[in-house]
């Protein structure tokens, strides 16, 4: 038997069943038996975690499992949470829970710690069917000029003239995008936050603007069957290549995906983005915030992710910052999980001796054994040994911008 990605149920069963035989002879790991051992393990446990998924409940779900279980009221949540007002906060989905909250329910209600570890407070979006007090003064008019975006009538223009023409620019850009109607928007994502509403929905106007001037994918038709691991990892293995960013942006323009590249706005902390357009199609904004070969791959899978995973709801938005925060959002996690996944197979990485002995010629090595730009394998060990001085020739600083503008 000669092992192989795991494909069919009946090959999982064969897999396990020489698992079971081998298990009990305990076999030297360097021998051919143990080899075999925890090759066929690997590839079991790679089958269990793409095939059987299952959904934890959130935090709030269990605890109001447990509530109606045991015929709890909220006032017998008082101990746990130290008021009713908190109770009521986290039952609201208002209140996330903190480390001596989530300690005290596991302990006292039995709910595993990785399920009150989750999410619980709910998505901040726009109250549906409001209509919002926009004030077009509020956005960055002045950074919004300087770009570019906007233009005056005049030099002096007056303050109310200015805000109008900010106005249109929003308008125009994302009032008629089912992803983009002012009043109906989901926003997610870690980069998000109220006071930087204005700032964000004007970045997100421009990218949808200049998604809409790229010719190729205007003409395109969305293909999502064409979004799977072999093709997102078909898309990383273009980054050995001298000008693989832009093969890469052009290969998802032919099958319907938009990148559009637009530097963030001051105070915003925003790497990636993902959302979807007036004509359907999915748009990715990156804003190359730390413009690195591997902050670039690394962004564009988590995106494409989205895009996958997540992306289906008119009027929904993931703002990501990636670089510098470890999200707590499940779904930001999953995307981030997938990223690493798609640019290092866990398997890989896991055997990988430059993980353990990390010199530059193992990380050439590596990356020429992968057929991936070096630049990734060097990010991915700073990150992991939290030292970005390593290995800093290695990941590309300050090439990006230049070759996708």
């Amino acid at each position: 038997m000669k092992p192989a990605v795991v494909k069919s149920r009946d090959q999982y069963a064969q897999y396990l069943a020489r698992i079971e035989e081998l298990v009990p002879l305990d076999p030297a790991p360097e021998s051919p038996m143990g080899q075999e051992l925890e090759l066929l393990s690997l590839l079991v446990e790679e089958y269990e975690n793409r095939t059987f998924v299952f959904e934890k409940p959130d935090p709030v779900e269990a605890v109001k499992f447990r509530m109606m279980e045991q015929d709890l009221k909220q006032v017998d949540l008082v101990p746990y949470f130290g008021s009713r007002s908190r109770v009521s906060e986290f039952l609201s989905r208002q209140r996330p829970l903190t480390v001596n909250v989530i300690r005290e329910l596991s302990d006292g209600l039995g709910i595993p710690t990785d399920v009150l570890l989750q999410e619980s407070v709910r998505v901040e979006s726009t109250p549906e069917g409001a209509d919002l007090e926009w004030d077009w003064s509020k956005f960055p008019i002045k950074e919004m000029l300087s770009r570019g975006w906007i233009q005056a009538a005049t030099k002096r223009a007056k303050p109310n003239e200015v805000a109008e023409t900010v106005r249109v620019f929003i308008e125009q850009a994302l009032g008629g995008a089912q992803a983009g109607v002012l009043t109906r928007r989901t926003f997610r994502g870690d980069a998000f936050s109220w006071s930087a509403v204005y700032s964000l929905t004007a970045w997100q106007a421009r990218v949808l603007q200049k998604a809409s001037m790229q010719s190729a994918w205007a003409q395109s038709t969305f293909q999502y069957d064409r979004i799977n691991e072999d093709f997102l990892r078909s898309l990383v293995q273009l980054s050995r290549l001298e000008d693989g960013p832009k093969r890469a942006l052009a290969s998802l323009n032919e099958i319907g995906i938009a990148v559009v590249v637009e530097e963030h706005l001051a105070r915003t902390k925003l790497d990636g983005a993902a959302m979807i357009a007036g004509n359907g199609k999915p748009v990715i904004g990156l804003t190359l915030r730390f413009d690195r070969l591997d902050n670039f791959w690394f962004t564009l899978m988590h995106e494409l992710v989205h895009v996958w995973k997540h992306l289906s709801n008119p009027g929904e938005i993931f703002l990501d910052r990636l670089m510098d925060k470890e999200s707590t959002e499940e779904v930001e996690k999953e995307a981030n999980k997938f990223a690493r996944d798609l640019l290092i197979s866990r398997s890989a990485w896991r055997s990988a001796q430059v993980r353990q002995l990390p010199t530059k010629a193992g990380i050439l090595a590596f990356a020429a054994e992968l057929n991936i730009h070096p630049a990734i394998v060097a990010g991915r060990i700073q990150k992991e040994q939290e030292n970005y001085a390593v290995f800093a020739d290695l990941v590309g600083r300050g090439v990006v911008r230049e070759m996708l503008s």
